[in-house]
């Protein structure tokens, strides 16, 4: 990198006083809640799922599909307007109209009185968790000093993690235990045909409005209000997080890059690289394939040999898992940085797949199957789950960083929907075994493009960055 860029890219000793800042803190976890909701009502679904198919009357195979997979439509519709959305109205705002949308889909759902209003609600919250996935991650990196924004924004996976984990307890606490052979016709006139998978989707507007109130009290990002030549109130902003000195070095360090772009009116940042490898991080992280193991955990682990319920397995294996490793992503990702942590994640992941590939194909179970299904969930939840949010969240241009973010987080659920679609025609046609090594396969092409095409972007500001795409 250029001189300039060095200069942007180290801060002052001063800055360590905003690291402790509760201001700071207050402003990520908050922010963060998004995530929370989204892992939340991404997860609910599928306690609820026996339960409103009862009280709805749903039996064919293809409405069932329709039911659990609508909110999908919702999650690309919020992803890719929450991008020019918050260029114009500012991510804190933005993120007031994802908590508006949680709270009111989490009523909606809960009260829906027929199959059409379940089903629009649904795609209501599937439009607040796109809208989160996209903004959350942006309004922490746009806030956080660049020696902790990692850590910061993989807080964002840590509440996604968790709101999966608090969806499956509350499944778990509120319905009635069901026989694992319960019909539609044994649900009816039952309290969880009635009323059980209501209070599971209602249970969702605590931590909404607890989100809702919270952004009433953070501010705005300070680059959203330097980018609309908001300057006063931008170093007000990185005052109140980190102090006077804080603010003077943050400012310079925008003015120096808004001064350093093109004369040229209006020239807009050279996007295509950058956006290219957002774009293929994206539907790397869907199509690395553990999407596989959540949805055929059970069946995985009844293999193994073990007589865990769905719900106990999920709560007590993937849930703590994700969890645990997800910390240990917020302690290394500084450290090591994203890149190498993104090459393990690649990597590791591939071997895993081939091993568990041959397990399959020579029918090995136990316990060798049992943890080579944990060291997957490991490897992802400490590498690809977390690192590509934190990187997409910091490798575009200012000016356009919510729009960007937007394409990019559309492409991921985009992934997502024809993974789930496709998973059951590349099993029939290539057995479980093919499966798993075909997925090994993308994760080693995956290995090649970051080891050949991602900088390393640890410690660097955000401005340090983007000269990265101007040089």
């Amino acid at each position: 990198m250029q001189e300039g860029s060095a200069k942007l890219s180290a801060l002052p000793a001063q800055t360590q006083k905003a690291f402790g800042s509760w201001q700071l803190w207050a402003a990520a976890l908050t922010s963060a809640l998004g995530g929370f909701l989204f892992g939340y009502d991404w997860v609910v679904i599928g306690g609820a799922k026996p339960l409103y198919e009862a009280h709805f009357g749903i039996a064919l195979p293809q409405m069932q599909a329709w039911v659990m997979s609508c909110a999908l439509v919702g999650c690309l519709l919020g992803a890719i307007g929450s991008g020019p959305l918050s260029e114009r109205l500012g991510r804190q705002r933005t993120l007031l109209v994802a908590a508006l949308v949680f709270t009111a889909s989490a009523i909606g759902t809960g009260s829906a009185a027929s199959l059409n209003d379940f089903i629009a609600w649904r795609i209501a919250g599937g439009i607040a968790i796109g809208m989160a996935s996209v903004l959350s991650p942006i309004y922490i990196a746009e806030v956080a000093p660049a020696q902790i924004r990692g850590k910061l924004v993989c807080l964002n996976e840590l509440t996604i993690v968790l709101g999966i984990l608090a969806a499956q307890i509350v499944n778990w606490l509120i319905a009635d235990p069901l026989s694992p052979h319960a019909t539609l016709a044994d649900l009816q006139g039952t309290w969880n045909e009635l009323y059980g998978w209501r209070r599971m989707f209602e249970a969702a507007v605590i931590p909404a409005t607890v989100f809702l109130v919270g952004l009433f009290f953070i501010p705005e990002t300070p680059r959203w209000l330097a980018a609309k030549g908001q300057w006063d109130r931008a170093r007000a902003v990185l005052t109140n997080l980190g102090g006077s000195e804080y603010a003077s070095e943050v400012i310079s360090q925008m003015r120096l890059a808004s001064d350093s772009l093109p004369s040229q009116p209006r020239k807009k940042p050279r996007v295509g690289p950058v956006l290219t490898i957002g774009v293929t991080l994206a539907v790397l992280q869907q199509w690395c394939g553990i999407n596989v193991i959540f949805n055929y955990a059970q069946e995985v682990f009844s293999a193994a040999g073990y007589a865990l319920s769905a719900i106990l397995f999920n709560i007590v294996i993937t849930g703590v898992t994700m969890c645990v490793f997800t910390f240990v992503a917020i302690a290394t990702v500084e450290r090591l940085g994203r890149r190498a942590l993104m090459l393990f994640g690649c990597g590791s992941l591939a071997l895993i797949y081939v091993l568990i590939g041959w397990c399959y194909h020579s029918h090995q179970g136990g316990v060798l199957l049992l943890g080579l299904i944990v060291a997957a969930i490991a490897a992802y939840a400490m590498t690809l789950a977390p690192i590509t949010w934190v990187i997409l969240s910091e490798i575009f241009p200012t000016s356009v960083r919510g729009t960007l973010m937007a394409v990019c987080s559309a492409s991921l659920w985009a992934a997502c929907f024809v993974l789930t679609y496709s998973f059951p025609m590349l099993n029939a046609s290539i057995g479980t075994a093919g499966t798993f090594w075909f997925y090994a396969g993308v994760c080693l092409a995956g290995f090649f493009f970051v080891r050949k095409y991602l900088p390393e972007t640890k410690q660097q500001s955000l401005e340090a960055i983007q000269r990265l795409w101007q040089d």
